[in-house]
């Protein structure tokens, strides 16, 4: 179940945040719990386990968050300028105490395409974990990562509401290392199935374009803590009036 971000560090981080550094790595951080697959056709599902940094309806070029003055939007974040649908945006930072592997927030058939380099190397995401963590604020102001470093876009066609979405994952500095569970594209995965892992600090966002036929209200807010395949995200019901 959701909570907020102070009472996960409460909670769930209390008991392991003291430990060493080498067994944080070694053994905590590749964990892979075994979870439910629920499965229900109202829901997106958060794709992966984190704080919710923003959740929020935004058009192409409109700032999803601002960074040092310069805006970051779906054209910037997708990498495609001639991008033009509105759509709902869920952003979910990945701390190092998060499990790292992803899953699908709604069946369909998936296709992932690794975007070019935009710099020499990945910038680092520490600043934003430090305030989640230390100051307990998801702080979007030091996330200049987000124009620079690797990422993957996977575009899910959902057969069910006869339309496309994204899952745009953004690598940290330390290992920039975003793995495919599946090489073969296309493949057809099912609601809260694995698809990918990110190794060491990362950003997940959802990104689904807004529809006539459906109507898509969120369920999270920034500052909240989700896990992926547990924690429903957004509400889908049918327009009155398509």
């Amino acid at each position: 179940m959701a909570k907020t971000l102070h009472d996960w560090l409460e909670t769930d981080v209390a008991a392991i945040r003291n430990k060493p550094m080498r067994w944080l790595a070694e053994e905590y951080f590749l964990r892979d719990p075994t979870r439910p697959i629920y499965s229900d056709p109202s829901f997106f599902f958060t794709p992966a386990d984190g704080v919710v940094l923003y959740s929020k309806a935004v058009r192409p070029d409109e700032s999803i968050v601002e960074i040092k003055g310069r805006a970051y939007s779906l054209r910037e974040g997708l990498q495609q300028p001639d991008f033009d649908r509105e759509c709902l945006v869920v952003g979910i930072f990945m701390t190092f105490y998060d499990v790292h592997v992803n899953r699908m927030p709604y069946a369909g058939r998936l296709i992932y395409r690794e975007l070019d380099p935009i710099d020499t190397y990945n910038h680092p995401m520490i600043d934003v974990e430090h305030a989640l963590l230390e100051e307990v604020a998801p702080y979007t102001a030091r996330a200049g990562y987000l124009f620079t470093n690797q990422r993957v876009v996977n575009r899910v066609f959902s057969i069910d509401l006869a339309q496309h979405y994204y899952v745009l994952q953004v690598a940290d500095y330390d290992v920039d290392s975003i793995m495919p569970f599946r090489i073969k594209q296309n493949q057809s995965f099912a609601q809260n199935q694995r698809f990918s892992q990110i190794r060491y600090g990362s950003q997940v966002d959802l990104i689904i374009p807004l529809s006539s036929r459906y109507r898509f209200t969120p369920l999270v807010e920034a500052g909240m803590h989700v896990e992926a395949g547990v924690d429903p995200v957004v509400r889908i019901k049918a327009a009155a009036d398509p």
